[in-house]
């Protein structure tokens, strides 16, 4: 034959809080590990260990009178914690719900901007433009290498001036991703994302 099998914490929390109720009256810790082993099979041994659970999660009140302790719980007071619980519960729903109308909000703005963006689209073609420029003026210094140095000094310079341009532009995205972030909380792949900026987007 098998062995029976225990109760559970929760089966035990559940019986005593039964008994409480069917009860209505107060207890004093000897009291419950006598009646609680008798009437709903809670060992004695383990009264004590879901009492205390059962106090600290608020649903068991207890007071020192004199020298002895005493506990009880009433349906009443169980009915006004569910309510309270269901309470607490929809305001989070509703806080959830506020939150995600200012995101979905905040999106769609977003988007709105995006529809008007001709100044980033505008800078990343520039970009692009200065990156071949850059190229271009990279192979012009290999052919002129060993040929006349002021040509070389006026192709870096050249070049300095490019990369300087480049890197400007490079701050102004960076300056309105910046911006989009600390207003409309996105993160900065979903704003690269969307705006179409490559991941390796860098300074020169």
């Amino acid at each position: 034959m098998s062995k029976k099998k225990g109760l559970s914490v929760a089966e035990k929390r559940s019986r005593m809080m039964d008994f409480f109720f069917e009860k209505k009256d107060f207890f004093q810790l000897r009291e419950l590990e006598k009646l609680c082993q008798k009437e709903k099979g809670i060992t004695s041994m383990s009264v004590k260990e879901i009492l205390t659970s059962l106090v600290d999660d608020g649903m068991v009140d207890t007071e020192k009178i004199g020298t002895s302790v005493y506990f009880w719980a009433f349906p009443s007071k169980a009915s006004q914690n569910r309510k309270r619980k269901i309470s607490e519960l929809n305001d989070k729903i509703e806080d959830v719900n506020k939150k995600k109308q200012l995101l979905t909000e905040a999106l769609t703005n977003a988007k709105t901007g995006r529809e008007d963006s001709d100044e980033r689209l505008s800078l990343l073609k520039m970009l692009e433009e200065k990156e071949k420029e850059k190229e271009k003026y990279r192979n012009e210094l290999d052919c002129y290498r060993e040929c006349d140095p002021e040509v070389i000094e006026q192709i870096k310079n050249q070049i300095i001036a490019s990369k300087e341009a480049i890197n400007r532009w490079t701050d102004n995205v960076f300056a309105t991703k910046s911006w989009i972030k600390k207003k409309f909380f996105f993160e900065e792949n979903v704003i690269d994302k969307q705006f179409g900026i490559p991941e390796d987007f860098d300074y020169i």
